[in-house]
């Protein structure tokens, strides 16, 4: 692991298909954004031989980041794959987006992988969204190593950021995030900082030098030595004191000298459980140099100290109708079980997924059955379809370089699922099988869409389908009240690539327009109403007459209809009628074009014509009775409220309730959460949480969560009433 010895081994290029799941590490790089995490795999993928320069491919492309909007936009914004070799491992390294928009890529990442490289700026130090990161990944004991970049920055401190890495990932216990090397510092440059040009072996004691492009090993100078002891002792006294070896610490601490072998297998055995998180550093390769600082390094620690897939507990598995299915853990001669991490629509291919196998081997042209349950409140319809994989492939940049088989443990590409989405899970077509969907965070952030033309009216309903198939965080809602077609993204950031993806992939272009909540109207007090449709023009007329009495009544009654009607004045056959007619009118509205809700209406009185009255006459006349009642009336316009949950440190709870009673927000309690967090309770009109996800995130620095739910519909304020009234009255 780096204190081994120099087992560099050449150019080991590009990755083929695994033939076992002990030679296969799943690894991904988790960090905020700006932190270093593409350029990190850059580097590995340059060390690995498998690039021609830093970042490049033969076709000049890069092996991560390689879409457009990621170009333009100049960050990650989706999962990425670059698998490499290296002294007879395959290593499939995802690289995941930093910026918060884009957790459903992070957590696509976290369920592909088996270990975690969270990898954090000497600049920047560690924020709130990583530690979160960071917590999900404990509680489920996710094997993690933290890697230091940007230590040529002229700030950077390697040995205070390790202090601030333990600080913040080292809670319980300290001790257990230590780094394994010491950065080594050349002459200072005219500005007086001393660039890294190599790494120091805590271990081993070895001076590893990056300055000429490759790494070369030597033995440190005795001027050296004094400066690692402190670091050593305690990296040593970590890794004790997380052995199996019960007595290795007496022999330790009465003077033995510890064999250096035993550590580095206590340091691995105690990495791939998830109980020591070594501190390492990388840099990226210097223009012609063969090697970034740090990355053999990185390599020999994911091979020796990351877990294998076979050490992966068996994932839960049910049959498509519910019942529990035992699945022996990474057997690539079982039963086949896979699922759908990402999905991604190709020009020239179509759809490609990318798949990890978790047990079983996938084949090329074999028929498997595509099975997704459990995402139909993000607009993925349950499905059980049978479909017959195409090619497989390793993705590298634009490339995609085929694949004979992929066993399980690994992950692959695979071509034209055409409908496979995102959380699907593939098995054998005459063993279906499912796996659970991971747990996505929901989308809050509302974007109301229209089609921009005719043209592309007739594209939205696909291009919006293939959308949401690629994305589980992102919601497709068609809602029925307000009669608009609603994306709800994760921010703004996410919605933007939204829209772009739309524009440049499917052909659709849509123009945004404000989102609208779904009001209500209600009577505030008793009104009655006369409804009289009297018309004669040649042949038979029209007429129909009807009185009706409004009241109000409680929150949730909905629309009740009362005949009280004596001596047939109405006719019983036209009863219904004017019932049809009355609730046609509350659903388009009686004071600003919104539903009618909770009200009782009776049907006290009228008048019929043998000849002339009608079902069509009484409906009319049952409408206008309600809205002869309604003009006299006080109406209340009605919005809907929401019971907002809000998780957030300790240090943000009262600017997060200052700023949701300033939304007309009610604060109905907090609690704490553990963790140095609280959850803050309140009941918020929805119409002031539109950009809710927008707002609490740069309130909270990114660290706080929330969620909401609709609880009621009440009434609005009269000036803000009046003034929706108003724009409809203007519309």
């Amino acid at each position: 692991m780096g204190d081994k010895a120099n087992a560099h081994p050449g150019a080991a290029g590009r990755a083929t298909a695994a033939d076992h799941p002990a030679s296969v590490r799943n690894v991904v790089l988790v960090g905020h954004s700006g932190s270093g995490k593409t350029t990190l795999v850059e580097a590995l993928a340059l060390t690995a031989g498998a690039v021609n320069r830093a970042g490049r491919v033969e076709d000049g492309g890069t092996v991560s980041d390689y879409d457009e909007i990621e170009h333009r936009q100049q960050r990650s914004v989706q999962l990425s794959l670059v698998p490499v070799d290296w002294g007879g491992y395959k290593i499939n390294i995802l690289d995941t987006p930093g910026y918060a928009d884009f957790v459903g890529e992070l957590r696509a990442g976290l369920r592909a992988a088996d270990a975690a490289l969270f990898v954090v700026s000497a600049s920047d130090g560690v924020d709130g969204s990583t530690r979160m990161v960071w917590d999900e990944c404990a509680a489920v004991g996710m094997p993690r190593a933290i890697v230091v970049t940007h230590l040529e920055a002229a700030r950077a401190d390697f040995e205070e950021m390790t202090r601030i890495c333990a600080d913040a990932f080292g809670a319980d216990d300290p001790d257990a995030v230590l780094p394994l090397y010491l950065p080594l510092h050349g002459a200072p440059g005219p500005d007086g900082h001393a660039p890294v040009t190599g790494l120091i072996g805590l271990l081993s004691q070895r001076l590893f030098d990056y300055s000429s492009g490759e790494r070369k090993e030597s033995e440190p100078g005795p001027e050296q030595l004094p400066l690692i002891e402190e670091a050593r002792n305690r990296l040593i006294e970590g890794i004790i004191a997380e052995s199996e070896d019960e007595t290795l610490m007496d022999r330790y601490l009465g003077g033995e000298e510890i064999d250096l072998k035993t550590l580095v297998q206590d340091l691995e055995r105690a990495v791939a459980r998830g109980t020591f998180f070594p501190v390492l550093a990388a840099a990226p390769a210097a223009e012609g140099a063969r090697q970034g600082l740090g990355t053999v390094e990185l390599f020999e620690l994911i091979t020796g100290g990351f877990p294998t897939p076979l050490e992966r507990p068996a994932p839960e598995v049910t049959t498509p109708d519910g019942r529990a299915r035992e699945v022996t853990a990474c057997d690539p001669d079982g039963p086949l079980v896979a699922e759908v991490v990402k999905t991604a629509s190709d020009p020239y291919v179509g759809r490609v997924s990318l798949v990890r196998v978790f047990s079983g081997t996938l084949r090329p042209d074999a028929t498997v059955h595509v099975s997704g349950h459990g995402l139909a409140d993000r607009g993925h319809e349950d499905h059980d379809v049978d479909e017959r994989v195409g090619a497989l492939s390793a993705p590298f940049g634009k490339q995609q370089r085929v694949l004979t088989h992929c066993i399980a443990g690994d992950l692959a590409c695979v071509a034209k699922l055409n409908r496979a989405e995102t959380g699907d899970t593939l098995s054998a077509k005459n063993d279906p099988l499912l796996m659970a969907p991971w747990q996505m965070p929901d989308p809050l952030l509302p974007l109301a869409i229209e089609a921009h033309s005719k043209a592309d009216e007739d594209k939205l309903s696909q291009g919006l389908a293939r959308l949401v198939a690629e994305d589980p965080t992102m919601r497709l809602e068609q809602n029925q009240n307000t009669h608009q077609v609603v994306l709800w993204c994760l921010g703004e950031a996410h919605a933007d690539v939204a829209l772009e993806r739309l524009r440049n992939r499917y052909g659709v272009r849509v123009d945004v327009v404000p989102h609208k909540v779904s009001l209500r109207e209600t009577f505030a007090a008793a009104a009655t109403g006369r409804g009289r449709h009297v018309k004669q023009s040649g042949g038979h007329g029209q007429f129909a007459v009807c009185e009706i009495e409004v009241e109000p009544l409680p929150n949730g009654s909905g629309i009740e209809f009362v005949d009280k009607v004596v001596g047939g004045a109405v006719p019983r056959q036209f009863i219904p009628s004017v019932e049809k007619g009355v609730r046609a009118q509350a659903a388009r509205g009686v004071a600003a074009g919104h539903p009618l809700i909770d009200v009782r209406v009776t049907l006290l009185d009228g008048k019929a014509h043998s000849v002339d009255s009608s079902d069509a006459a009484f409906q009319t006349a049952g409408a206008l009775a309600l809205r002869e009642a309604a003009a006299d009336a006080v109406i209340h316009l009605l919005e809907p409220v929401a019971e907002v949950t809000v998780l957030v440190g300790d240090e943000y709870v009262g600017a997060v309730m200052s700023d949701l009673s300033g939304r007309r927000g009610r604060v109905v309690g907090t609690e704490q959460a553990g963790g140095g967090r609280t959850v803050v309770r309140a009941e918020v009109p929805e119409i002031e949480i539109g950009r809710y996800a927008v707002d609490l995130r740069s309130l909270s620095h990114g660290t706080a969560r929330f969620g909401r739910h609709y609880a009621r519909h009440q009434p609005m304020p009269t000036q803000i009433a009046e003034r929706i009234r108003e724009q409809a009255r203007a519309a």
